[in-house]
C-alpha cells in the first residue's frame, strides 16, 4: 500500500486526484465514526472497514506531505508509519475485545471529519490562515517591530527592512488545528467521563495550543528573519521539537485531570498483548 501510494500518487497532486480521494477519506471516517457510535455486532467490521480505507487514503500523501513542506521527512515518516498502524488497527478490531478500540474509532473519526471538512472549505481554511498569520504578527511585534503581514505572508527581520520576498507562508499545517482537534478526538469519545469534565478540558486545551503555536511561529520567523538559520531546520526541527514538548506536557495535565484517557492510552500500548491468528502464526514459525 505504501508502494502504491509513493510511485502512483506523487507530487503535486493534481484538483481532480485530490477531489477523488476525497470520496475514500470521507466514506473511512464515516465508518470509523458510525462504528464507535453504534454498539451492534457489526461495529467491530465497521471499524475494520473504515481503518484500511483510511490507511489506503494516508498512504497516496506520503509525497504531499514530503515536499509540500520543503523536504519534511519528519512528516513523511510518521505518515508512512501511521499507515501500517491503521492496518494494524483495523486487524486488532477482528481479533480483539479491548474497550479501547471503539474509542479509538471515535478519536479517528470526531478529529479526522471536523479537520478534513475544514481543509476540503476554503473559506474557512483561508480565513483561520489568515486570522493565525495576524496573531503570529502581533505576537512577534511585541519584541521587534521589524514585522508585516499580508494575506498568509509575513516579512520579518532582514525581509522586512530590505523589502525583500516573504519570510514566511502561513499554511492550514501552521494553525495548530490538528492538535486542537487531536485533543478534542481524543477527549469526546471518553464516554465514561461526564461531558462537563471533558468538556472543560477542551475549553482549556484549545486557547492554549492556539496560543503556544502563536509563539512557535513568531519563533520561526524571527529564526529565518534575521538569517539565524534557514526555514527547514527553524521550522522542521527547532519547531516541531517545541511542538512537541508543549504536546506531551499538556497531555500529562489532561491525564491528571482525566485519568480515562490514561487508561484509553495504556489499552492502545497493550494491543499487541492480545494474541490474534497472525501472533500465533509468528509464535508457532520462530521456534
Amino acid at each position: 500500500m505504501v508502494i502504491l501510494g509513493l510511485y502512483v500518487f506523487t507530487f503535486p497532486l493534481s484538483g481532480t486526484v485530490r477531489y477523488f480521494l476525497s470520496v475514500p477519506l470521507f466514506l473511512s471516517l464515516f465508518f470509523l465514526l458510525v462504528g464507535f457510535i453504534l454498539n451492534i455486532k457489526i461495529s467491530k467490521y465497521l471499524r475494520s472497514v473504515g481503518w484500511i480505507i483510511f490507511a489506503f487514503y494516508w498512504s497516496t500523501q506520503i509525497n504531499t506531505l514530503y515536499y509540500y513542506e520543503n523536504g519534511d521527512i519528519v512528516n513523511a515518516f510518521l505518515c508512512t508509519a501511521g499507515v501500517y498502524l491503521l492496518i494494524y488497527f483495523a486487524y486488532k478490531d477482528i481479533t480483539s475485545k479491548a474497550e479501547c478500540l471503539p474509542w479509538l474509532a471515535g478519536v479517528a473519526g470526531i478529529s479526522g471529519l471536523i479537520y478534513f471538512s475544514m481543509d476540503y472549505i476554503s473559506v474557512l481554511k483561508n480565513s483561520l490562515i489568515e486570522i493565525v498569520a495576524r496573531h503570529s504578527a502581533l505576537i512577534y511585534s511585541i519584541f521587534d517591530k521589524n514585522i508585516k503581514v499580508e494575506g498568509s505572508l509575513i516579512w520579518a527581520g532582514y525581509d522586512y527592512i530590505g523589502n525583500s520576498s516573504p519570510t514566511a507562508e502561513i499554511i492550514f499545517a501552521c494553525t495548530a488545528i490538528q492538535s486542537m482537534l487531536l485533543f478534542v478526538g481524543l477527549i469526546l469519545p471518553l464516554r465514561e467521563v461526564n461531558i462537563k469534565r471533558r468538556l472543560s478540558a477542551i475549553a482549556f486545551l484549545i486557547p492554549t495550543i492556539y496560543f503556544l503555536n502563536l509563539i512557535r511561529n513568531a519563533s520561526v520567523v524571527y529564526l529565518v528573519g534575521y538569517r539565524i538559520t534557514d526555514m527547514n531546520v527553524a521550522h522542521n526541527y527547532i519547531g516541531k521539537s517545541g511542538s512537541l514538548i508543549a504536546l506531551i506536557v499538556l497531555v500529562f495535565l489532561v491525564f491528571k485531570y482525566i485519568p480515562e484517557l490514561y487508561d484509553k492510552i495504556i489499552c492502545t500500548i497493550n494491543l499487541y498483548r492480545e494474541e490474534g491468528f497472525v501472533e500465533r502464526i509468528l509464535k508457532k514459525v520462530m521456534r
